[in-house]
This record gives C-alpha cells, sequence and structure tokens, in this order.
C-alpha cells in the first residue's frame, strides 16, 4: 500500500535533471504542479513532459527558466509562451504513437505526476477523464506521485490503477476544471455545424473532438438517429443526443452500445454523467487512435480544424508560421481511419477567416508552416460558406472548390494568385 503524504513531502522525490510526466487535460494535478514551483530553488533542469494541460502552469514562469524545461508532446495555451520562447520545445508525434515513446525509452519518465479516484474497496483508482497517455506513462514511469481526490469521476476502462502501482498518493478535495464552449458558439459556428451535419447519415460513428465547431455541430444533430462516438476526446455536446438516445452506439462494430474516447473534457454535468457508467469506455490512445481499430466502424465522420489550408488541401493543425501553437494530436489517425472506413467521411472544418479577419484559405501556406494533415487525405472541407469535396480532384478544380467556400472578400484575391500557379492558363 502506498504512503499518504503532503505534497511537500511526496515531491521531495524529484531531483535535478529528472524526467516528469505531468498528466493532462481536467485531470492535470494542479496541487502538486503547486507545490513542485515551491521547490523551483532547489531544482534545476527538470524536463516536464506532457500533451495538453490545463490551468495554471507556474513552473512555466519565466523566473523559473533554469529549473523547468518543457519538453512537450502538444502546445497547450498555458504553456505556449515558454516553448516559444526558449523554455521548452515540441515534439512531432502522432497520439496513437506516444505510449510507444515511453515503452522503448524513447522518452524516459523518472517520476509521473497524476490524478485519480479513491481507491475503491478492491485497491483499485481511477485515471477519470483522462487517461489517454496517461496508463502508459505510469506502467513505464520510476517512481508514480497520484493527487487523489474525491471529485475526480470513476471512468470505466484502461483508466484503473491499482494503489500497488502509486509509490505515494496525495489527499486534495478540489473541483475539476469547467469549460463551456457552447457560449461561444456564433452564427458562423451554426452554419458550419450545420454543413457539416448534412454530411452526418444516420447510424454513423462520429469523431468531433473539442471546442466549439465541435459542440456546433452535435447541436445541429437532434434530428439524426443511432449515432456512435469513436473519439479521441468529447465535451458537452454529447450529452443531451446522449440523453435523448440519439446517440446510442446501436450499429458500431467495435465496443457497440459504448462511447469509447481518451479523454474528456467540459462542465460538471458531463463530469457527473461519466462517473461509474459503463456505456462509456476511456481506453488508451493507442488503441482508440490506431487506424484499423477507426476503421472498423461504419459511416465513420472525423471532423477536424484547421489553422490554415492552401488551395490544394494541404492542413496546417498546429502552428502559425514558425510560432508553435498547438500540436499533431490524433487528427491524422482519425483522418486516414475515417477514409478507410465503409463510407466513412473524413472533414476539415474551419471558419473561413481568422480572430483578426484574415483568409484561413491561402495560395500557400505562411513560411515556416508544418503540414498535419496531406492534401491526398482530405476528402471534405466545410467553412461557414458551403462544403468543397477534393477526393479524386485534380489541382486546379481543387482550387477552384476551396475558392468558393473562401469568404467572399478574399476570393477574388485567390482567384488571381491561383491564376500565377495553380490556374495558369486557364
Amino acid at each position: 500500500m502506498p504512503k499518504y503524504k503532503t505534497a511537500s513531502e511526496a515531491l521531495q522525490i524529484i531531483k535535478s535533471g529528472d524526467k516528469v510526466f505531468v498528466q493532462g487535460s481536467a485531470a492535470t494535478p494542479q496541487h502538486l504542479i503547486k507545490y513542485l514551483a515551491l521547490r523551483a530553488g532547489e531544482l534545476r533542469d527538470v524536463a516536464i513532459t506532457s500533451i495538453s494541460t490545463l490551468g495554471e502552469m507556474p513552473i512555466a514562469n519565466p523566473e523559473f527558466k533554469e529549473s523547468f524545461y518543457f519538453n512537450s508532446l502538444f502546445v497547450s495555451s498555458n504553456i505556449r509562451r515558454a516553448v516559444n520562447e526558449g523554455q521548452g520545445d515540441y515534439i512531432p508525434v502522432f497520439l496513437s504513437e506516444i505510449p510507444r515513446l515511453f515503452e522503448k525509452k524513447i522518452l524516459k519518465i523518472d517520476v509521473a505526476l497524476v490524478h485519480v479516484s479513491p481507491p475503491d474497496k478492491h485497491g483499485y483508482c481511477s485515471l477519470g477523464v483522462s487517461v489517454d497517455v496517461t496508463r502508459s506513462a505510469i506502467k513505464n514511469a520510476g517512481y508514480v506521485i497520484a493527487q487523489v481526490n474525491p471529485r475526480m469521476p470513476r471512468t470505466l476502462g484502461d483508466g484503473l490503477i491499482h494503489v500497488d502501482e502509486i509509490n505515494v498518493m496525495v489527499e486534495v478535495d478540489e473541483a475539476l476544471p469547467e469549460v463551456f464552449y457552447k457560449d461561444k458558439i456564433r452564427p458562423c459556428e451554426i452554419a458550419i455545424g450545420k454543413n457539416c451535419a448534412s454530411l452526418i447519415e444516420d447510424g454513423s460513428t462520429i469523431q468531433a473532438g473539442i471546442g466549439v465547431i465541435p459542440d456546433a455541430v452535435f447541436q445541429e444533430l437532434h434530428g439524426h438517429k443511432d449515432l456512435g462516438i469513436h473519439t479521441e476526446m468529447f465535451s458537452d455536446g454529447v450529452v443531451d443526443l446522449v440523453e435523448k438516445g440519439i446517440i446510442n452506439n446501436k450499429f458500431k462494430k467495435k465496443h457497440r452500445r459504448k462511447i469509447v474516447a481518451t479523454f474528456a473534457l467540459g462542465s460538471n454535468k458531463l463530469y457527473k454523467m461519466v462517473d461509474d457508467n459503463p456505456q462509456f469506455a476511456f481506453l488508451e490512445a493507442d488503441y482508440v487512435n490506431d487506424m484499423s481499430v477507426i476503421r472498423n466502424n461504419p459511416k465513420v465522420v472525423a471532423i477536424n480544424s484547421a489553422i490554415e489550408m492552401d488551395l490544394t488541401g494541404q492542413v496546417c493543425a498546429e502552428n502559425i508560421g514558425p510560432y508553435q501553437y498547438s500540436g499533431v494530436g490524433g487528427q491524422m489517425d482519425f483522418m486516414r481511419g475515417a477514409a478507410l472506413s465503409e463510407d466513412g467521411k473524413p472533414i476539415i472544418a474551419m471558419a473561413s477567416v481568422t480572430k483578426n479577419g484574415e483568409s484561413k484559405i491561402v495560395p500557400f501556406l505562411k513560411h515556416g508552416s508544418a503540414v498535419v494533415t496531406t492534401r491526398a487525405h482530405v476528402h471534405y472541407v466545410v467553412t461557414e460558406y458551403g462544403i468543397a469535396y477534393l477526393y479524386g480532384k485534380n489541382l486546379k478544380d481543387r482550387a477552384r472548390e476551396m475558392i468558393k467556400i473562401a469568404h467572399p472578400k478574399y476570393r477574388e484575391w485567390l482567384e488571381m494568385e491561383a491564376r500565377k500557379g495553380i490556374l495558369t492558363g486557364v
């Protein structure tokens, strides 16, 4: 049995030069991170590895740059400054392959900081709303410190961990962070949601992630029936559809009658819904995001976003020029898995312009931008102005399709630029 200690006592095990894994999403262990920051004066060159984390990240403060370095698998907003100003770096990798990095010791983990539910009568805790790559991190870590929280939902699936796998436990009683994407839905996202919904057939299996556009899509599916979910992540958009029986996973071939995900992020209502609920299976990312698993479900509709796309269909979804904004994640896993699924539809959905009014559809991607999804993998592109179908089309036809769904004020410019290259001679 692990010992219960205070955070200060538990974190004494971490020494300079250690490689530390931090669980992410709504399960980011805020209490442990806060107390780790208090040790900054004693530590040097502690490498922090994580996927998307949420909430305050005091160890990313500039004054701690000699103490903590982020070797990150995804760049979330709370470490974006650190990574782009030399206090960290980014590892490009598919989410499905991260467990392999741990297992092969390509990424060594000395200490794992995780967030779990209290142990049940059999001694099992749950990783709650963030199983993703955390299960693998625990298995391959030299030492595990668990923040134990009665407010962490006890989810079912791969996230059950016996107390014998935990070295030290730290008791907390803290609410999980909540995110309300529905409140941010604008007319633009409503139009995108309607366009995406028009492509989704009854009986489809959906991957739509979290964010404003996915919730806008789910908002438009109340007239559908017999939908399934197999996704990397989900948020409150699914709640009403589950309660109404519209999402029932009836026609899935893998995990029939269950919603499958690696993590969830949303409101307290969502966290209560997944608590001890056999309708939900929280499984490891190397399985959920395996395209050979994804393709086995019928009519897989994968809805993913982009920062920028060029006229041929190349997708930049992780950086703005050289500025690292997020990460590869699972986009390619699901885009390809959906394409290989029987009657599947891989979709890139985005607003036609940025918050600053710049076109997201461009003749060429910005200098320094990385392609996450190649143009050969792109089938459907959706904006508030319509749907472009690129699959099987040549470069000239693709450019015409993309220009049609661009913001009207940029269409003439895009056509002029295209005529200098793709549309030469037309």
